[in-house]
Order: structure tokens, then C-alpha cells, then sequence
């Protein structure tokens, strides 16, 4: 059998990082001194990296955060509250596997948002299914998908994400819709997997801007509990840049 017969037969079958390597090492001329074993170790771990790769663009593809940002662009040198040392445990993303919540709180400017979507990108990196939300578009565009008869639809597809990300939570009140979307959502995922929640506004008033007290309780009872807290502090990061 030919070379090229067996890259195309490869890319058939759709084992493309394997059909690149192979490609590679005849151009190379490497193949003559591999051993059998090591031959296939090769293109079998040629294979895996690029499927691993390749689910990672997806991810963060389908993710659709605010910013392109990493855990290792993180600023610790402005002085914000901002612990180096929990955002490391926290980039093992051990809280994700516990199935625990985050809150972030602060200033607009602090780098709320910043820190979510870096945390977001780690779980990628991970594996993790991930998606991130503007709170204030989130609502509205949940109220127009009930019209269209695809709410349930995006309902469940919010459930299955390892980690979901609400950003700019609080900056409007929530009207009886939207109370009960993020009542829906919050229900769907509590104890099952992680929510990221980054807001202007501390903790402690949370209630207010959700509204009604009963249906604010059961979602604030489910989103506080076993969640870790970044509360940042000084000066917009904007104003200092």
C-alpha cells in the first residue's frame, strides 16, 4: 500500500492529526528510525492532541465570552482585594468538579468581568462546557424565545453547561420574567454544576433587585450556598491604565 493511499485512507476516516504526522515524518525521512512501537505511540498521541485541540476552539467557540483573557493575564500588582492565592485554587478549577458557584463583586471597572471570562477560558482549556452571559441581554432575549416557542430549548442547553457565566447581574431590577428564568435556570443547575455571577452591586442587595421576596429567597438560598466570593475594592483599573 502507498503512502499517500494511506494518508487519504487516514483522512477518511477522519484521523487528521495522525494523517499530519505521518505527513510530516515522511517529509522528514524520521519514519526509517522509529521503531514499530514508537511509530504508533507517535501518530496515536498526534491524533489525540489535535482532537484535544480541536474540542478546546469549540468550547471556547460556543462559549462566547466578553473578553479574550487568561489567568496568567491577571494583574495582582494593582492593589484591589484581589487574593493571588484563591484565583490559583481556583484555576485548578476544583470548584467546578465540586459543582460550587462563584461571586464577584465590585466597582465597575475593577475587573469583574475580566477575571470571570479568564476563569471561563480555564475551564475550556479543561474540557469544561462553558458559556457566558450579559445578565441585562440574557433576560430579554429568554422573553423573546418564549414567543417563538424555543425558550425550553435554550433553558436546557443553559442546564448542561459545566460552568455558566452571568455577568453585569443586577444592573436593572428583574421584572416577573426574567424572576422566574433565573429561578429556572438557577433550580436546573443548583447542586448539579457551577455558576459564575459577577455584579456591580454586593451580595446583600441582590434581594432587592430580584424582587419578590419568596422566589428571591429560593434563588439566592441556592446561588449563596458553598459559593466562594472575590469582592474587589479601589479605583477603576480604566482610570489607573
Amino acid at each position: 500500500m502507498s503512502q499517500n493511499v494511506t494518508i487519504n485512507q487516514m483522512n477518511s476516516m477522519k484521523l487528521f492529526g495522525m494523517a499530519q504526522a505521518y505527513r510530516n515524518l515522511l517529509e522528514s525521512a524520521q519514519q526509517q528510525d522509529l521503531h514499530p512501537d514508537e511509530l504508533a505511540s507517535l501518530l496515536v498521541q498526534a491524533e489525540w492532541e489535535d482532537r484535544q485541540n480541536k474540542k478546546i476552539t469549540r468550547l471556547y467557540t460556543s462559549a462566547k465570552f466578553r473578553y479574550r483573557a487568561s489567568i496568567e493575564e491577571i494583574d495582582f500588582t494593582v492593589n484591589r482585594g484581589l487574593d493571588k492565592a484563591l484565583m490559583l485554587r481556583l484555576s485548578d478549577m476544583s470548584f467546578i468538579k465540586r459543582k460550587e458557584n462563584l461571586l464577584i463583586t465590585g466597582a465597575t471597572g475593577s475587573g469583574k468581568s475580566f477575571i470571570a471570562s479568564a476563569l471561563g477560558n480555564q475551564a475550556c482549556m479543561n474540557g469544561f462546557k462553558t458559556l457566558y452571559f450579559n445578565a441585562t441581554k440574557l433576560f430579554p432575549r429568554l422573553k423573546m424565545l418564549k414567543a417563538d416557542g424555543s425558550y425550553m430549548k435554550e433553558i436546557n442547553r443553559i442546564e448542561k453547561q459545566d460552568l455558566l457565566i452571568l455577568d453585569d447581574f443586577g444592573l436593572q431590577p428583574l421584572d416577573v420574567q426574567a424572576r422566574m428564568a433565573l429561578l429556572e435556570i438557577i433550580e436546573d443547575r443548583h447542586g448539579r454544576a457551577s455558576t459564575i455571577i459577577a455584579s456591580q452591586l454586593p451580595v446583600e442587595k441582590w434581594h432587592e433587585t430580584i424582587g419578590d421576596g419568596s422566589v428571591a429567597d429560593a434563588i439566592l438560598d441556592r446561588i449563596v450556598h458553598k459559593a466562594q466570593r472575590i469582592q474587589l475594592s479601589g479605583q477603576s483599573l480604566r482610570k489607573i491604565k
